[in-house]
């Protein structure tokens, strides 16, 4: 049988138990206070570098805010904010690029980091990355209008704005064709009290009815874009376009006018002569045919379409 212990022994264990839990408690609770404070540097010190890269985003510092967050991702993939910052950086930055390749490097960049910030949480009604997402995609070429225009409507979708959204809706529009969307999105944007700044918008707005084959929409919105426009060569364009509008009505004595009044007011112009040449050659006047699409050629050697005329000739 064993010996019944007395009461003695019985507490100094009892203490000793006591002491023993006492040390663990300390122990864990030291142990969560040191991760605590390490949880609340890192959090201190992550809110310092995005603090950071909003200075440079608010600076137009984007090549700088692009490559810091860039380092970032590299620890931390999939977070949004960095995602986002990456994203409309790069963006910046791309317009910035002189050289189109580095341009559609930046491009690519953006559109892979927006994409990836739109799998995050709570990114149902942010129109933001949409807007810059279909801009990217409307500056990566017209294979992907149709992404730029399904961008830009799930942004319009959330009541996002931006002084130049209509006009890139507009233009992605125009780019697949459907030239009514984008008449309505260019005169959507169209503010007649922004003077200059509306005059390539009647010239988009006349591409569009040329596309439409509405002539006489075109003209009307092209002699506006000319009477109010001072920048020399958005005039030229017009004209151009006006002098083509004229010949496809079969009013060819006002399209050689206008043809004409390029040549004037701009110089040597490789289309406007070239224009010149294929109304002469409508009209049987090879002789005259021929030396407009001579001319047109020591303007421009490198403008295409008069190859052909003068290798048949």
């Amino acid at each position: 049988m064993k010996k019944s212990r007395n009461r003695s022994e019985i507490s100094v264990e009892a203490l000793k138990k006591q002491v023993f839990q006492g040390i663990l408690l300390f122990l864990a609770l030291a142990a969560l206070g040191t991760l605590f404070v390490f949880l609340f540097k890192s959090k201190i010190k992550e809110s310092g570098a995005k603090k950071d890269l909003l200075v440079y985003w608010d600076n137009g510092d984007w090549k700088t805010a692009y490559e810091k967050s860039r380092e970032r991702l590299l620890e931390k993939p999939m977070d949004q904010f960095l995602l986002t910052i990456n994203g409309f950086s790069a963006y910046q930055t791309a317009l910035a690029q002189v050289n189109n390749e580095e341009s559609l490097f930046y491009i690519d960049n953006c559109i892979l980091s927006l994409r990836k910030a739109l799998l995050g949480k709570n990114t149902d009604k942010d129109g933001r990355v949409r807007y810059v997402l279909g801009k990217a995609y409307y500056a990566k070429g017209e294979y992907y209008a149709d992404l730029a225009v399904q961008y830009l409507e799930a942004a319009k979708d959330l009541s996002f704005d931006a002084a130049d959204f209509n006009e890139y809706l507009g233009l992605s529009y125009a780019v697949i064709k459907d030239y009514q969307k984008s008449i309505m999105a260019f005169t959507a944007s169209l503010d007649p009290a922004a003077g200059e700044g509306s005059d390539l918008l009647l010239l988009h707005i006349a591409q569009s009815y040329i596309g439409l084959e509405d002539w006489e929409a075109a003209k009307a919105y092209l002699i506006r874009c000319t009477e109010s426009s001072k920048d020399i060569d958005l005039i030229l364009k017009a004209r151009l376009l006006l002098g083509k509008a004229h010949a496809n009505e079969g009013d060819i004595d006002k399209a050689l006018l206008v043809f004409e009044e390029v040549l004037e007011t701009g110089g040597e112009n490789a289309e406007a002569s070239f224009e010149m040449g294929e109304i002469y050659a409508v009209r049987g006047d090879t002789t005259r045919a021929r030396a407009a699409w001579r001319r047109a050629y020591r303007a421009d050697p490198n403008f295409a379409p008069v190859w052909a005329r003068l290798y048949a000739m």
